[in-house]
């Protein structure tokens, strides 16, 4: 049965306690739930229907045009790993390059239950009524198991998600580190040439996302909230050197005093740390998510941190930095994924893993043989 545009729901029958299928409106549109027609065309995108394939100057101009369907497919193709896929996102991406680097780039991470969503939502709405204009990359945790992601973020951002200046593109992590998705640097860079002069990155707050995330951003933040247990204890020392500023969200009705004790609190404690960027002092500010207030007084100190950077020659730096981090880390996969597909390696593999497990060789002495067979095919075909 088609249902495009609707969504299958079970509801409960009458009296026999089974249930039964019905639909409900969803959402109809083009690519990524966004409305529009096909690049243009006056084409309606269909389910099942095959979309045309664009050229890299379609490509380039759409994005340049602020054309979301076009966008959005562009971002699909950066994400794609295809090698066919991988070549044409890099020529499309060369051309863009001159058109990027103009946002401010703002991660944001936080404890479980810190209000995330409801944090950028409510910043996302004060910055495009400001007349800016936002991107929103939330990274959704993938499963370890079949690697699917929930990618509600247009759900949980449902006010910002109808915004005409703002773009929302949840990613899936596919199991990276941290659950940072891959390509989500190359996102900001698209993002940006599309004309969008705010990029938010939000991590899913766990594990080593945040150090992944730092080394994409500029202005990086830190969301905590009242009575998630001892809260000095709790905060990694890691992420606190991470952060640029500090937010205690959720700080209203009978919750505003003790969010503004711990804002003290943490003011006290970043005293100890080193500062997170040369020659800026971290605040720790309070905030209601939820009602809005305290949300422009966050924003000006993001928009401080620019200008105090700018000035100084610091934000260059960092991006400069970051750079080079980033064509280090791509070296690495490359070479990890040739050497993984090796022939030579991919047949050793099987008898290494088995010996490894069984205790028979050690680890380091398995990495070895298998380098060395990776080398010798090498030299075979470099001779």
């Amino acid at each position: 049965m088609e249902t495009q545009g609707r969504t299958p729901e079970w509801v409960p029958r009458k009296g026999d306690g089974t249930y039964a299928t019905t639909v409900r409106d969803g959402v109809e549109g083009g690519h990524d739930g966004m409305p529009g027609d096909l690049h243009g065309q006056g084409v309606p995108e269909s389910r099942g229907a095959k979309r045309r394939v664009l050229s890299i100057d379609e490509y380039v101009e759409g994005v340049r045009s602020g054309d979301r369907v076009v966008l959005g497919r562009t971002i699909t193709l950066i994400e794609s790993n295809a090698p066919a896929h991988v070549s044409l996102a890099q020529q499309v991406l060369t051309q863009l390059l001159p058109s990027a680097g103009h946002s401010l780039r703002v991660g944001i991470t936080g404890v479980p239950g810190a209000g995330k969503s409801t944090f950028i939502e409510a910043l996302g709405c004060h910055l495009t009524a400001s007349g800016h204009r936002v991107a929103v990359l939330a990274i959704d945790p993938s499963s370890s198991v079949t690697r699917g992601s929930v990618l509600g973020d247009k759900t949980r951002m449902e006010r910002l998600a109808r915004d005409p200046h703002c773009f929302i593109r949840p990613s899936p992590s596919g199991g990276t580190l941290g659950g940072v998705a891959r390509k989500t640097r190359e996102t900001i860079l698209v993002c940006e040439a599309a004309g969008f002069d705010v990029v938010i990155v939000e991590t899913v707050g766990v594990g080593q996302s945040e150090i992944v995330v730092r080394s994409m951003v500029d202005f990086f933040l830190l969301l905590l909230i009242t009575g998630a247990g001892d809260e000095l204890q709790g905060i990694k020392k890691g992420v606190m050197e991470l952060a640029d500023a500090v937010v205690i969200n959720k700080a209203d009705g009978e919750n505003r005093v003790r969010a503004e004790a711990l804002r003290a609190d943490t003011a006290r404690a970043l005293h100890y740390f080193i500062s997170a960027t040369e020659g800026w002092t971290s605040p720790v500010l309070t905030c209601s998510a939820l009602h809005g207030d305290g949300i422009a007084d966050v924003w000006k100190t993001a928009e401080d941190f620019r200008v105090s950077t700018t000035q100084r020659g610091v934000l260059q730096q960092r991006r400069n930095l970051q750079m080079l981090e980033w064509m280090h880390s791509m070296i690495d996969e490359r070479l990890r994924s040739h050497f993984t597909a090796d022939p030579d390696v991919q047949q050793l593999m099987p008898d290494i893993a088995r010996a490894v497990k069984a205790g028979s060789i050690t680890v380091a002495y398995a990495v070895e043989q298998l380098l060395s067979t990776y080398e010798r095919r090498q030299q075979r075909t470099s001779s």
